[in-house]
């Protein structure tokens, strides 16, 4: 995310992501969010609820400013789920393991650069690797297709072939 979008920091980020009605500047802050609280809830071992705690962008910051915060939000995760133990368990939708929270920080970071790259114009397409980590971690049984178009659709943001795009989707996370 930080390589793809850090180079258009100084457009406008108040044009909205595509598909969302979030601008690309809240679709970023929501991603730093979501980075933090996956962190929380393994360092924190919440095994029956999610913590009651927020991220806050302030609202006077940049898209840099905004990005920085993901790279730090991104840093913590990668922090906790390395220091984790591989037992270690924790709540999103059922009991998650860290390998569980990695997977969902990734597609979490791969869905909204695009959805952040396409609604400022950029054409970008995510790496097939870290999208065969998401499908494989978070939606078994994935189609056949090239992984990123796979993670686009099983995310409902496009058609897969002759598959219409998904109207609700969810992480399978919970082990």
């Amino acid at each position: 995310m930080l390589r793809v979008l850090r180079p258009e920091a100084s457009r406008d980020w108040a044009v909205p992501a595509a598909g969302l009605e979030w601008s690309c500047w809240t679709t970023a802050g929501h991603v730093a969010h979501d980075l933090l609280a996956y962190s929380g809830q393994l360092a924190g071992e919440a095994e029956s609820r999610y913590l009651r705690f927020d991220l806050s962008v302030s609202e006077d910051s940049t898209p840099s400013d905004v990005l920085d915060v993901v790279g730090m939000a991104g840093a913590i995760l990668a922090t906790v789920v390395s220091s984790a133990d591989p037992s270690a368990r924790a709540w999103h939708y059922g009991s998650t393991d860290p390998v569980g929270f990695a997977a969902m920080g990734v597609g979490e970071t791969l869905v909204h650069t695009f959805d952040i790259a396409e609604g400022l114009g950029l054409a970008w397409q995510a790496p097939s690797d870290l999208c065969l980590f998401v499908l494989d971690r978070l939606f078994p049984g994935w189609p056949a297709g090239h992984p990123a178009d796979v993670l686009l659709w099983s995310t409902g943001r496009r058609p897969l072939g002759d598959a219409a795009a998904l109207a609700e989707w969810v992480w399978k996370a919970a082990l």
